[in-house]
């Protein structure tokens, strides 16, 4: 079942769930524009969808897995941290405004900071999410069929 965030009420209770992602890691990203080519060649080339979903681990229980959806994606900034560094995110910040939902992976973020954050950072119109525990371990959730 997905839970929609859309007031400051539901994103408390929603970051009161996750522990704020302490001891969390991206696992997957999964991007949909809506544009395509089809089977003759001609394209639709509008993004009618927008819509960015991401599956976070946690090492604790209920959820260990969040599925979090962004739609009407605005921007992505993805910096993923080398392979030389740990990747787990110990808190992040998310703010919602009048016309989008903020996501970064750096808490204690005020709306101006979030703007110019040199990390991770998702803004769209909407954010919906849901406890994926069947997803948990290294198996890929958005492997190609």
């Amino acid at each position: 079942m997905w839970n929609e965030i859309k007031s400051e009420k539901d994103l408390k209770s929603f970051m009161d769930t996750v522990c704020g992602f302490h001891d969390s890691c991206i696992k997957e990203i999964k991007y949909i524009s809506g544009a395509y080519v089809d089977e003759t060649l001609s394209m639709l080339p509008i993004n009618t969808q927008r819509t960015l979903s991401m599956i976070i681990q946690r090492q604790f229980e209920n959820p260990s897995v969040v599925e979090m959806q962004f739609v009407g994606l605005k921007y992505l900034r993805l910096f993923p941290i080398g392979e030389d560094y740990t990747c787990e995110i110990l808190d992040t910040t998310m703010i919602l405004k009048k016309d989008c939902i903020y996501w970064c992976d750096c808490g204690g973020l005020s709306a101006t900071d979030i703007e110019n954050y040199t990390g991770t950072t998702i803004c769209a119109s909407k954010v919906r999410w849901r406890a994926a525990d069947e997803y948990i371990g290294s198996d890929e959730i958005y492997a190609a069929i």
